[in-house]
């Protein structure tokens, strides 16, 4: 029982990290085109993702910040030289 419980979990896991990091959920498409073009590429995200996870030992939640937080920062700094170009 505990097995089946575990398989489960990481099922559980999987959607969750799917829906909330890789945006699966919020998806603005309405043709069958673009949904299936959303779904393939929230699909890599999960991958690149895992492939992240394995890399750092962090969980999809923490790589997702510590991506905002860089991008955050490089947005930041390219706006003050725009800033000083004016």
């Amino acid at each position: 029982m505990y097995e089946v419980y575990q398989k489960r979990w990481q099922i559980e896991i999987f959607h969750k990290s799917i829906k909330q990091n890789a945006s699966l959920s919020k998806s603005p498409t309405r043709t069958i085109r673009t949904q299936s073009n959303h779904l393939f590429a929230s699909l890599i995200a999960y991958c690149k993702l895992e492939l992240l996870k394995v890399k750092t030992s962090l969980n999809h939640f923490a790589i997702k910040q510590k991506l905002l937080l860089k991008a955050n920062v490089l947005m930041f700094n390219e706006l003050q030289i725009l800033k000083g170009a004016t």
